[in-house]
């Protein structure tokens, strides 16, 4: 069994983008706890504490959603130019 190469990747835009998806709803869920402006009393500094370790989170997955965001583009655009190609050369022969 043979599989062309806009199929292989499609699959692999497919599984990029699954794990892109998973990850921005991941930010998502965690960003539902962070708040913009905290007013505390120094009773309160636990809640500081959540609320830089949220931060800290949030700023780990970054540069993983950045590179898998456009990890995705760029298997999107490489598949369409291919299908494209080959639309256009079976056109003119």
């Amino acid at each position: 069994m043979t599989y062309s190469l806009l199929t292989v990747l499609m699959v692999a835009w497919a599984a990029v983008t699954v794990i892109f998806l998973s990850l921005v709803a991941y930010r998502s869920l965690i960003g539902m706890k962070e708040e913009d402006t905290l007013i505390l009393s120094a009773a309160e500094s636990k809640i500081e504490e959540e609320q830089k370790q949220l931060q800290i989170r949030l700023h780990h997955i970054e540069p993983y959603l950045r590179a898998f965001g456009w990890a995705s583009a760029a298997l999107l655009v490489t598949a369409g130019a291919i299908w494209l190609y080959r639309g256009i050369q079976s056109f003119f022969t």
